[in-house]
């Protein structure tokens, strides 16, 4: 016999509640979350239902593309957030161990090292996001929705090495940034 947590995984998505439906509704909430941010139509306060509808468009018009086109990218997505989830609590987990050997005040330190627009480590931690972003698009199979027939392009690379390069790229970030706060000096 199934769990009932599974079972009603599979009528949800028997019903399109993971091809469809939750993906529209993040992407109208992402919509209406930058239309209220850049105030476009105006005070976001007086235009809630002009926000609020052309969110609702734009995200419809974004999820017919995938019914119209015929791709289906229930398992890309699905896989996209789970490595995305696993990517964040890796990162979590990561500065929870290195906060057990430095002071208890690391937070207002990394606040004075980086800054209010980032400092000189700003573009070191946005690399590093990007790569990390990059590896999960490619890892996911999004990358073949957003560029369809990609392949690696003339040389084709597997996912494995792609993984593998990204994290290797950044343990050597973090080594390096590591080395540059501690002042790369004599022992």
């Amino acid at each position: 016999m199934v769990d009932p947590f599974t079972l009603t995984i599979q009528n949800m998505q028997k019903l399109g509640f993971f091809k469809f439906f939750l993906p529209f509704l993040l992407s109208s909430a992402v919509f209406y979350g930058l239309l209220r941010k850049s105030q476009i139509f105006g005070v976001p306060d007086k235009n809630v239902a002009v926000n609020g509808t052309v969110a609702l468009v734009a995200a419809l018009m974004v999820w017919a593309y995938p019914i119209i086109a015929g791709v289906d990218i229930e398992t890309q997505l699905s896989t996209f957030f789970a490595h995305s989830i696993i990517a964040t609590l890796t990162i979590a987990f990561a500065l929870m161990i290195t906060s057990m050997f430095l002071p208890p005040d690391i937070g207002d330190q990394l606040v004075k090292l980086l800054g209010k627009a980032g400092g000189k480590y700003g573009a070191a931690i946005i690399v590093l996001g990007l790569l990390i972003g990059t590896a999960i698009l490619v890892s996911s199979g999004l990358i073949n929705v957003l560029i369809p027939g990609w392949t690696g392009g003339a040389i084709n690379i597997s996912e494995d090495i792609i993984i593998s390069a990204a994290v290797i790229i950044s343990l050597g970030i973090v080594i390096a940034l590591l080395i540059a706060t501690s002042g790369g000096g004599k022992s």
